[in-house]
């Protein structure tokens, strides 16, 4: 018996890819699921386990995590589906690796969202690059931020067509259950967390604080 762990916030073709690799699994997966469809999660398997059957059970995990989690969501979320929320989800799971930022991380994109702002997310920039088949290895350039893509969310309105990775369980829930605040704007902090804002101002101050902290990080 081994265990297969897929991490949160991979994406549908790293999954695929990663699989492939694993020479106790046997036969091939056609194609690459739907992202976002994957559920995070550590899967008991045994030697000449089919692939396409493990991820079978992947989706079928995160369709009950999904169907749980919209029967318990709160109300007035800028959502009309699941599908929607799965969105929003997989753009939590990426923004913030710190998990008691999550439900903040989705109250500030929530707000956005009904205040009628652009959610103005880089990991939706990156995945409009590389279509999730690995990782960017860069920086963002001035360029790709202002190209109109359906996923920069910089230049459109609203959420991307589709979910840009796998998110856990947690990320689902903060989507459905965010954080009652009035925070629309957050930048990194420097201790691996965020620092989150309510006015443009304060923001601004924030942002100052963390390119100190870069500056002085550089000078070390």
């Amino acid at each position: 018996v081994y265990r297969v762990v897929v991490a949160e916030g991979v994406t549908s073709w790293q999954v695929v890819d990663a699989l492939a690799r694993v020479d106790v699994l046997e036969g091939e997966v056609a194609g690459i699921p739907d992202e976002g469809s994957l559920a995070p999660d550590s899967y008991e398997v045994r030697v000449g386990a089919d692939r396409t059957a493990l991820i079978d059970r992947m989706q079928t995990a995160q369709e009950l995590i999904l169907e749980e989690a919209w029967v318990n969501r709160v109300d007035d979320l800028p959502y009309e589906t699941p599908e929607e929320a799965l969105i929003m989800a997989s753009i939590i799971e990426k923004e913030t690796g710190v998990p008691e930022e999550r439900r903040q991380v989705a109250s500030v994109f929530v707000n956005r969202l009904n205040q009628g702002m652009r959610l103005q997310t880089d990991p939706t920039v990156i995945y409009g690059i590389t279509n999730g088949e690995g990782v960017l290895g860069r920086g963002l350039r001035r360029s790709e931020l202002d190209r109109a893509t359906p996923y920069n969310t910089y230049q459109i309105d609203g959420s991307p067509p589709t979910p840009i990775a796998n998110p856990g369980r947690a990320s689902i829930e903060a989507a459905l259950d965010p954080a009652e605040t009035e925070f629309v704007f957050f930048v990194a902090d420097g201790s691996g967390g965020h620092a989150f804002a309510v006015t443009l101002a304060e923001h601004n101050e924030n942002v100052a604080r963390w390119r100190q902290i870069e500056a002085e990080r550089q000078d070390q």
